[in-house]
C-alpha cells in the first residue's frame, strides 16, 4: 500500500500543500475555518501521518522538550517531571528526561545530547553551581528555562517557589506549638549557594528562629536529601543525649527518614518529637503519622516552565529579578507537628 503524502491530502482537500502544512503546524499563516475543516477531513479519510523527522530537519526543531533532573527516583523530582510532561502534552510536545545524578559532567552530557537533537527547548533542574552548564548553554545559544533551582552561574529565565517563606511558615508553626526550639535538617554541606532551594530552606528556618529570639547555634544538622541516608543521620541524632523537641526538614524525603528512625527508636511523634517537611509529595499524607509540610504549586510551575521555554514573547528581557517567576507556597497541616 502506497504511503499517503501531503500532496494526496492537498488534492483531496482541493488546496495547496502549503495550506496543508499550515494546518498541520498551526501556522505560520492563518487558514480559513472552512478550508481547515476540509484539510482535517482529508487527513482523517486518507489516514495521513506527518513525517516528524522530515519536519524536524526542515524546521531545525522537533516537538521535543529536553528536561534534566538531578534524580528522578526522588518523589519530588518524579512528581515535578510528571507535571512538566502533562503541561508539555497540552502544547503538543513530548519530554525527554535525563538524570544528572548530581554530577556536573552528566548534566553537561545531557545538555549537549538534547541540544544536538534540536529540542524545542530545555528545562533544567540544576544539580549545583553549574558553571560548565552555563558555558554550554551560551555556546549553543539555547532556549533554557531553569526550574526549582536558580544557580548563580546561569542567567536564563527561572521558575521557582518561595523557599525562604515556606521554611519560615513551617518553623513558625512548630514554634507556635510551644516547643522549646526547632532544629533543622539541612543539606549535605552548609556552604550557602545563591538560588539553591535547600540553602533557602535553612535561611527561612534561621529567620523564623531569629523572630522568636532563639539561637540556631548547634541546631543545624547535615543530612543527604534522600530518606535512606537521612534515616541513618536521624538514628544517630535521635539516639543522642541532646535530642531536639522538633525538627524541620529541607525535604519531605528527609522527614520520612526521620519518622522511620523515630519509630525504630520508639520515640512518639508528635508526643516526644515534632516533624515537618518541605515539598508535600503524595506520600507525605500516608506516613505514620501524616506529615506536616510545605506545598508548592507544581502544576502551575510546570505550565509556566513549558510556556516560557516555547514562547519567545514570554521570555522577559531585563534584570535578573524580572526574569524570575516565583510561586507562593502554603503550609499543609497534618499530625506530625502535634495538631490533632
Amino acid at each position: 500500500m502506497a504511503k499517503v503524502t501531503r500532496d494526496d491530502v492537498a488534492r483531496l482537500a482541493g488546496t495547496s500543500t502549503a495550506v496543508v502544512s499550515y494546518v498541520i503546524n498551526n501556522g505560520p499563516r492563518p487558514v480559513a475555518p472552512a478550508t481547515r475543516e476540509r484539510v482535517l477531513a482529508a487527513i482523517k479519510e486518507l489516514g495521513y501521518r506527518p513525517d516528524r523527522v522530515a519536519q524536524a530537519m526542515a524546521s531545525r526543531r522537533t516537538d521535543l522538550i529536553g528536561m534534566i533532573v538531578p534524580d528522578a527516583r526522588q518523589p519530588f523530582f518524579a512528581e515535578l517531571t510528571h507535571a512538566v510532561e502533562r503541561a508539555a502534552a497540552e502544547r503538543g510536545q513530548m519530554v525527554l528526561v535525563g538524570n544528572s545524578d548530581y554530577l556536573d559532567e552528566r548534566e553537561v552530557h545531557y545538555l549537549r545530547a538534547f541540544l544536538g537533537m534540536r529540542v524545542s527547548g530545555l528545562i533544567l533542574i540544576s544539580q549545583g553551581p553549574s558553571e560548565h552548564a552555563a558555558a554550554e548553554i551560551e555556546a549553543w545559544d539555547a532556549r533554557v528555562v531553569l526550574l526549582h533551582r536558580r544557580p548563580e552561574a546561569i542567567e536564563d529565565v527561572a521558575v521557582v517557589t518561595d523557599d525562604i517563606g515556606g521554611a519560615q511558615l513551617a518553623t513558625r508553626h512548630l514554634l507556635e506549638h510551644g516547643y522549646e526550639y526547632v532544629a533543622c535538617l539541612g543539606g549535605v554541606e552548609f556552604t550557602p549557594m545563591i538560588g539553591d532551594p535547600v540553602t533557602d530552606h535553612v535561611e527561612g528556618w534561621r529567620r523564623a528562629m531569629a523572630e522568636a529570639n532563639l539561637s540556631t547555634e548547634g541546631r543545624l544538622f547535615e543530612a543527604p536529601y534522600n530518606r535512606y541516608d537521612a534515616y541513618k543521620v536521624a538514628l544517630e541524632l535521635l539516639a543522642g543525649p541532646d535530642r531536639p523537641p522538633a525538627i524541620v526538614c529541607a525535604t519531605d524525603d528527609q522527614a520520612i527518614g526521620v519518622l522511620r528512625a523515630a519509630r525504630e527508636l520508639r520515640i512518639d511523634v508528635p508526643g516526644e518529637l515534632a516533624v515537618a517537611g518541605f515539598d508535600d509529595v503524595k506520600e507525605a499524607a500516608l506516613t505514620d503519622p501524616p506529615l506536616t509540610t510545605i506545598a508548592s504549586d507544581r502544576p502551575a510551575m510546570a505550565r509556566a516552565a513549558v510556556d516560557l521555554v516555547l514562547d519567545d514573547s514570554l521570555r522577559v528581557a531585563g534584570s535578573r529579578r524580572e526574569r524570575l517567576r516565583r510561586f507562593p507556597c502554603r503550609l499543609v497541616v497534618r499530625q506530625s507537628c502535634g495538631c490533632p
